[in-house]
């Protein structure tokens, strides 16, 4: 019987130069890819409701950590200040961002509504920039199902509760237009809420004031740190610019593609 089969000394060596080619293409893909998430992308899977309508629990996206430049929350390795940032720009009003909560160190994301040396108010569920009430345009309902949604099972909050479970959950939806022009959605649960009238904020050098669009199932800086709150948000503890949703799972689990929200692919954050 014939045997084809070669294994001599040279096809050894050729099967092993082959190997080793795949595999330092492996490693440097490999390579590539942590340096592509340390520099410029974090993931993020959004677990809780806290920016409906704007982001649903189940979307996944990048963060951009070149928006602002590097803080020590976000820069790699040696390039880290020990405070302030490097190589970037300010955040603007209305940017979603991502950042490290001063106290817990837990990655959070809201909307950027104050700015450094801003002064910030809610009377009776409108927003006050600096003393002026920012435009409030009803826009109709958001409906959701009152079910258990994401990994944690969490259940949304409906304006018309009680609601079933299986049931029909609506929040009242309305326009706000901060006065740099950017437009997005909030959501309104209850009616003179505990964070629908508040005092007073003034933002402090090097900080800034972060907002849930879920106005009413927010723990944001309208709560102080001690109580679970976010506080004031120092520029250094900013990881990142929220630009753009990649998908969205419905599911409780990210990687089962047949629970993707399809209208939410590459979906721009606004």
């Amino acid at each position: 019987m014939r045997d084809d089969s070669d294994d001599s000394p040279a096809a050894q060596k050729g099967l092993g130069d082959t190997i080793a080619e795949w595999g330092k293409t492996i490693f440097w893909a490999l390579i590539l890819a942590g340096l592509i998430r340390t520099l410029l992308f974090q993931p993020f899977w959004i677990p809780s409701g806290s920016m409906k309508d704007t982001l649903l629990i189940g979307d996944f996206l990048f963060v951009n950590k070149m928006a602002y430049g590097y803080s020590r929350h976000s820069c790699p390795w040696s390039l880290c200040p020990i405070s302030g940032r490097i190589f970037g720009r300010d955040p603007e009003r209305g940017d979603v961002v991502v950042f490290k909560h001063p106290v817990s160190g837990a990655d959070f994301i809201k909307r950027v509504i104050g700015l450094p040396g801003d002064r910030i108010q809610v009377i009776r569920g409108v927003l006050y920039i600096n003393g002026r009430p920012v435009r409030l345009d009803p826009a109709g309902e958001f409906v959701e199902v009152k079910e258990p949604q994401g990994p944690a099972g969490n259940m949304p909050r409906c304006a018309n509760d009680p609601v079933p479970i299986g049931g029909t959950c609506i929040k009242l939806r309305y326009r706000e237009t901060l006065p740099n022009g950017v437009i997005h959605d909030v959501l309104d649960i209850e009616p003179d809420s505990s964070a629908d009238d508040t005092g007073v904020f003034t933002v402090p050098e090097g900080h800034y004031f972060v907002m849930g669009d879920n106005r009413d199932n927010s723990l944001d800086s309208r709560f102080p740190q001690k109580y679970g709150g976010v506080g004031f948000v120092p520029a250094e503890n900013l990881v990142g610019r929220a630009d753009r949703v990649i998908f969205s799972a419905a599911g409780r689990q990210m990687w089962a593609f047949w629970t993707w929200r399809k209208d939410r692919f590459f979906k721009a954050i606004e």
